[in-house]
């Protein structure tokens, strides 16, 4: 079912919270350290037979997030109101090579790791993935429901890794599209928003909030889905310069409020990127 069903109740659909995850490394005596966001994202099969709908449901969150990493752990609460679960994931194949997969730019920070579900719900795990035909926009969609800048968006993720011990609390903030038309006009291959993310927040998913109004000529978006994943934020830089020497001595690196974010197209790029090199493993 969509997220938004009651456009007056609800903004975001509490279901959105469940489609996020936080993503820890190991750490020396068993512990973690949560470093990351990701969320489950199913791109829609082929309709089979009997006409109902299936998916390839795929961890999605940034490259630099899982890089050199040979496992992870993937933090999801459970049916119950009992502890969280923290579920291993190795990511590095016997052969050294890497479990998961890369949009194949250098440039795009887009990383797409398969998921078992059934996993998952044998060990009572609560969750959500979303869905790629009814609950995310492409930029041609997001061109046609007429997103614009000043448009409200929300950034779903564990910004300095907070994350509580026990249960798995997503922290949702609030922000607005500040620059895309760049990407409509296919000068750049990211947007930005302004919303505030630190580290922690990378990979996260950033849906479009709906409105029931709009000035005249522009038509209200009254749909929240997906619009991208957090890249990361944009620096602002200050250099201190040595009156004496007139020589920069010390530079200072601020969060701008900028934030980068990865369209979903990248995402649909990279799933079809791994699905093609799986095909092409079997054949060999």
């Amino acid at each position: 079912p969509a997220f938004i069903k009651h456009l007056y109740m609800a903004l975001l659909h509490p279901k959105a919270l469940d489609t996020v995850v936080a993503i820890g490394k190991p750490q020396p005596n068993n512990k973690k350290r949560w470093i990351g966001t990701g969320f489950l994202y199913g791109l829609l099969n082929e309709s089979s037979e009997d006409g109902k709908k299936s998916y390839r449901v795929f961890l999605v969150t940034n490259k630099h997030v899982l890089r050199n990493l040979t496992s992870i752990f993937l933090k999801f609460n459970p049916q119950n109101d009992q502890a969280s679960i923290d579920f291993p994931i190795k990511i590095k194949k016997d052969d050294g090579t890497n479990a998961w997969f890369g949009h194949p730019d250098a440039k795009v920070d887009v990383a797409v790791l398969a998921i078992n579900l059934d996993i998952m719900v044998k060990h009572g795990a609560k969750f959500e993935f979303i869905r790629s035909d009814g609950n995310a926009f492409v930029t041609s969609e997001l061109m046609e429901a007429g997103i614009s800048e000043g448009d409200s968006v929300y950034a779903l993720g564990f910004p300095m890794g907070i994350v509580d011990t026990d249960r798995q609390y997503v922290i949702v903030r609030q922000g607005c599209i500040a620059r895309i038309r760049d990407l409509y006009e296919k000068r750049k291959t990211d947007f930005l928003c302004d919303v505030m993310v630190f580290p922690g927040n990378s990979g996260g998913p950033v849906f479009i909030k709906p409105d029931v109004a709009s000035v005249t000529g522009s038509k209200p978006n009254q749909k929240s889905g997906l619009i991208g994943i957090v890249k990361g934020y944009i620096p602002y830089k200050d250099v201190a310069v040595s009156q004496q020497t007139q020589r920069p001595r010390i530079t200072f690196e601020e969060n701008s409020g900028l934030t980068a974010i990865e369209p979903v197209d990248h995402i649909h790029t990279t799933i079809e990127g791994y699905v093609k090199a799986q095909e092409a493993q079997k054949k060999s």
